[in-house]
């Protein structure tokens, strides 16, 4: 259920392997066009992707209509349309490779190999690296291969531009061939060298219709947290290397486990506003509590 980034064009993308620059921010005071719905929407029905896993991750199957409650804008609202999803995703690898992942740098590359080797057929992959610069290294594919051999070139030097990554993900994003989107993000830091703020790449994902997942490596990571519940991702922290092929394991399985809930808004909105939306989940039998990932909001078209 995943459409396109809605992006303002101060980074371009170049063909594979091309640095983007990145200049000194100038002051300047940014207008951003109105955007597009989040969540796809037909006609007056809004689609919800929504993720369900107990406490340690586990994807949970076979919940039904009945357990899902949802509100928009504190208002509850009739499910009409239930079902699960196990359509091919189009995903983009995002990959730390500043300075500081000199000593890290062998086992994420393993991890993202064993991210790839979760592929089923029509998935498609993008991989971008950061240090300085956000730098987009292979474009969509489904050759698996392509990606870890540019994956394997990567060395670790440099500062972190997180949030340029980010947006050049998700400017590429827009070229994807299936419907659901995803990002996962694997990153040891805080951003230090971006031409975009946190708050400007924070809305950018705002108005897009993607999920985010995240691994931070050793250091918590607030902002990657953050953008991650917004969209209806994952944020998961490794605290030791060895704990990265259990959490790559688990944002696997729950970024193809996913239901969607359709519903009819009350009153037809087409007044170009952000409308919250709220998920609950009544737990299984025997279950205290669950853990539920939904994208937050959606931008109604204007008039």
């Amino acid at each position: 259920m995943v459409r396109v980034f809605l992006l303002a064009g101060l980074m371009g993308i170049g063909a594979a392997g091309q640095e983007v620059a990145i200049t000194p921010r100038a002051p300047v005071v940014r207008t951003v066009n109105v955007p597009r719905a989040n969540l796809r929407m037909d006609v007056q029905m809004v689609q919800i992707p929504v993720t369900v896993t107990d406490l340690r991750g586990k994807p949970l199957l076979g919940l039904s209509k009945k357990d899902f409650r949802i509100f928009e804008d504190d208002v509850e609202q009739p499910i009409s349309t239930f079902f699960t999803s196990d359509t091919p995703i189009s995903a983009g690898v995002v990959f730390d490779s500043s300075r500081s992942m000199k000593t890290r740098i062998h086992d994420a590359r393993q991890a993202v190999e064993q991210f790839l080797g979760t592929g089923s057929k029509g998935d498609e992959f993008f991989l971008i690296r950061f240090s300085d610069q956000a730098q987009l290294l292979s474009p969509y594919t489904q050759d698996t291969h392509a990606i870890s051999r540019e994956l394997n070139g990567i060395e670790a030097k440099g500062w972190t531009a997180l949030n340029d990554s980010i947006v050049l993900a998700a400017q590429h994003s827009r070229k994807a061939n299936n419907q659901r989107r995803v990002l996962l993000v694997l990153s040891d830091g805080g951003d230090n060298n971006s031409r975009y703020s946190s708050g400007e790449m924070v809305s950018m994902l705002r108005e897009a219709d993607v999920k985010v997942y995240a691994v931070s490596i050793f250091e918590r990571s607030p902002l990657l947290e953050r953008i991650c519940e917004e969209t209806g991702g994952r944020a998961l922290q490794v605290r030791k290397l060895s704990e990265l092929p259990a959490a790559m394991e688990r944002l696997s399985l729950e970024m193809r486990s996913e239901y969607v809930l359709g519903y009819n808004p009350d009153t037809a909105h087409n007044d170009g506003k952000y409308h919250r939306v709220r998920i609950t989940v009544q737990p299984p039998a025997g279950m205290a509590r669950v853990r539920t990932s939904w994208r937050h909001g959606y931008f109604a078209p204007g008039d």
